[in-house]
C-alpha cells in the first residue's frame, strides 16, 4: 500500500466520521437537551483516532483473491 492511498483512506475515513459524529451529537443535543449543540472536540476527537486506525487495519489485512 502506498503513502498516496494511505493519505486518501485517512481524509476519507476522518471525514465520514467527522460528519457522523457531529449529526449524532447534533440529534442527541436535540432530543435531550432542546438546545441543536455540535459537541466539536468529540467529533474531532473520534475522526482523529479513527482517521488513522481505520487505515492502519485495512493495511494489516492481507488481500486474498
Amino acid at each position: 500500500m502506498n503513502i498516496k492511498r494511505i493519505v486518501v483512506d485517512s481524509l476519507a475515513a476522518f471525514t465520514v466520521t467527522l460528519l457522523t459524529c457531529a449529526v449524532v451529537t447534533l440529534m442527541w443535543s436535540l432530543s435531550h437537551h432542546r438546545p441543536g449543540i455540535i459537541d466539536w472536540e468529540t467529533s474531532f476527537r473520534f475522526a482523529i483516532v479513527l482517521g488513522i486506525i481505520l487505515p492502519w487495519i485495512a493495511m494489516r489485512i492481507p488481500r486474498t483473491r
